[in-house]
């Protein structure tokens, strides 16, 4: 089963580019971040024509998060819980109805910036709301997998520059602490694990050359439970994505779990 995460930078802009790297990379499972389209704009006609299911969570103009599925899905919910006053659409997740079920998180963690400030709060609540969510499907035993942008540089071999994000919000103590705790809870980094740093980056900005000088980031991540770490089998990233046309800031992140 080859699961991917895909922060797109919003689908009228990468409508080519996507359904290209879909039929090149053939992944079962693809969760989707910044959409930036409400449900009933979304081209979801264009990836049914490639046997995907589409659900998702959107919004008009900002952040929005999808899964495309050619494999069965159930149980699909919309929304982090914890926070009934959050209109953001930055989580959706669902159970992949396979002989060995996997349930599958994508999500679009908020950047934060800029830090200190309302902003950066809001990033460290979402974090923690987050952990709660881990913590109670860990509690099931079930095999899961947490898969998106979460605006987190875990460590200083995840940036080429790491001198040039101290103050950033993707960065500061705070953030990467919250990142441990979820790890600390028993999760897998599966990126981490199969391709150790440094130079293993998933973000260029648009800015300043930072794809022609190398000046990446790793903020895209697979976090799996321990059910589902045992079937891990492979993990990788598309790089070359980031030099195609009309190119997201980010490129696809995979992993291949055994069935």
């Amino acid at each position: 089963m080859k699961l991917a995460t895909f922060n797109i930078n919003g689908i009228k802009a990468r409508i080519e580019a996507l359904p290209a790297w879909l039929a090149a990379a053939a992944p079962d499972l693809v969760c989707l971040q910044e959409i930036k389209s409400e449900d009933a704009a979304f081209p979801r006609a264009v990836f049914e024509a490639l046997g995907y299911r589409v659900e998702t969570h959107g919004q008009k103009g900002f952040n929005g998060v999808a899964i495309l599925s050619r494999l069965p899905l159930r149980d699909v919910r919309r929304g982090l819980p914890g926070d009934p006053q959050d209109a953001q659409a930055r989580w959706i997740e669902a159970v992949v109805d396979a002989a060995r079920p996997l349930r599958v998180c994508g999500l679009y963690l908020p950047n934060g910036n800029p830090a200190p400030g309302p902003k950066y709060a809001y990033k460290l609540a979402w974090m923690a709301r987050m952990q709660a969510r881990v913590q109670a499907l860990l509690a099931t035993e079930q095999a899961f997998a947490c898969l998106g942008d979460y605006n987190v540089i875990p460590q200083a071999a995840d940036a080429a520059r790491p001198e040039a994000w101290v103050t950033d919000a993707l960065f500061l103590p705070e953030t990467r602490a919250a990142w441990r705790r979820m790890l600390h809870l028993g999760l897998t980094d599966a990126v981490g694990l199969r391709l150790p740093g440094p130079g293993v980056h998933t973000f260029w900005d648009y800015q300043a050359g930072a794809w022609e000088r190398g000046h990446g980031i790793r903020i895209d991540h697979v976090l799996l439970s321990p059910q589902a770490a045992d079937r891990l089998v492979g993990a990788g990233i598309d790089k070359e994505v980031r030099g195609g046309e009309r190119p997201s800031d980010h490129v696809p992140v995979w992993v291949d779990l055994a069935d």
